[in-house]
């Protein structure tokens, strides 16, 4: 298991457990990653956001 990812992983990795759950060994890899990145935290951030932002875009629209 390789602990140490790069940002395109990391990447890759965020966008996949939209769709289905990080393995474990995957999530300790992600986290070690964020302890050393100043920029991986702000992408999560954002795609938290944006996730946000379409579910409350889904629900308006059923309204």
């Amino acid at each position: 298991m390789k602990l140490m990812r790069t940002c395109k992983e990391v990447t890759r990795m965020v966008l996949q457990a939209e769709d289905a759950p990080m393995p474990l060994g995957d999530k300790l890899a992600v986290r070690l990653h964020l302890l050393i990145c100043k920029t991986c935290p702000v992408f999560i951030q954002q795609v938290a956001l944006m996730r946000q932002a379409s579910q409350r875009w889904r629900a308006y629209s059923q309204e």
